[in-house]
């Protein structure tokens, strides 16, 4: 610890703008993390058998109370959107499935592409950091005394090398995370668009069939 203490307060002030950039970064991988796990997210298959059993045994209304078990994951709410027009012809169907897809989908992918722009800004901090350290280490050559020469570049250097290495050390992880959240939130968009189609069809043939 008094090591990595050291090299903080060696890189200079980069290093707090760094830090921050860190804070943000780590505060939307934990929000994303428990939406896309615990808030987004569903059992698809599973959901999607016991609705398709309600929907061909004409137990709409069961459907929708099964939907509102689970109100704030992303499925649930496109799927009660069309069982909710269940009886009002393919057209209704069609477009109220479309208009909560659209609803839902922006939020679902809602800040994770920002952790991207957090680890190039980190790492763009990093490397101005090192531009400074070095441009300091220069000048210390020409204005230090003989004597303080060494101390002076060895000042400059300690910069631009801690800049860089925490730079790093934030975009790394960030990057990281946001490819396993997009993986997670494709995942998700997947099987919306995927069971939204069936539901849809299943809704369509039972109008078509007269079960309303």
């Amino acid at each position: 610890m008094q090591a990595i203490a050291e090299a903080f307060d060696s890189g200079g002030g980069w290093m707090y703008v760094i830090a921050f950039t860190s804070i943000v970064g780590l505060g939307i991988i934990v929000e994303r993390f428990i939406f896309l796990f615990f808030k987004y997210n569903i059992n698809a298959t599973a959901f999607m058998g016991q609705i398709q059993k309600l929907v061909m045994a004409n137990n709409i209304d069961r459907a929708i109370k099964l939907c509102n078990a689970a109100p704030n994951a992303a499925l649930p709410k496109v799927i009660k959107a069309g069982l909710t027009r269940a009886n009002k012809g393919e057209l209704e169907i069609a477009n109220a499935i479309e208009e909560a897809t659209l609803e839902v989908v922006p939020i679902v992918q809602k800040r994770t592409p920002t952790l991207g722009g957090v680890a190039n800004v980190a790492t763009l901090l990093g490397l101005l950091g090192t531009i400074v350290g070095l441009i300091q280490a220069f000048a210390a050559l020409e204005s230090a005394a003989p004597d303080q020469r060494a101390a002076a570049l060895a000042r400059g250097i300690a910069v631009a090398m801690n800049t860089t290495a925490f730079g790093l050390i934030v975009a790394i992880p960030c990057m990281t995370a946001q490819m396993f959240l997009q993986s997670v939130t494709t995942k998700i968009l997947n099987e919306i668009d995927q069971y939204s189609v069936k539901l849809e069809n299943l809704l369509v043939s039972r109008y078509r069939a007269g079960g309303a």
